[in-house]
């Protein structure tokens, strides 16, 4: 017989394992939007007031999130999956 992983759903972690895997694609697309960003500051794309712009965006997202992550105890590592043999979803710092 082959055992199956199965995934154990505890009522009282419902809402935490949500924003858990919520705030790990935000976190995805915070830090590729970053990355983006970073780019076209580099390559001269944007106007000053874009490049402000774009500037306190992230900053408000990144305090968003952080936000987030205090109310529901998660700390930055948590939202981190782990791909298996491709490794974890996010790079780590």
């Amino acid at each position: 017989m082959t055992s199956r992983k199965r995934l154990d759903l505890e009522p009282d972690t419902v809402e935490r394992d949500l924003v858990k895997l919520v705030l790990t694609v935000v976190e995805l697309l915070r830090q590729l939007m970053e990355r983006q960003a970073v780019r076209r500051f580099d390559t001269g794309d944007l106007t000053e007031e874009q490049e402000e712009r774009i500037g306190l965006t992230l900053m408000l997202l990144e305090d968003r999130m952080a936000e987030l992550r205090d109310r529901y105890g998660l700390r930055p590592e948590d939202l981190n999956l782990d791909l298996g043999p491709l490794g974890p979803l996010l790079p780590r710092d």
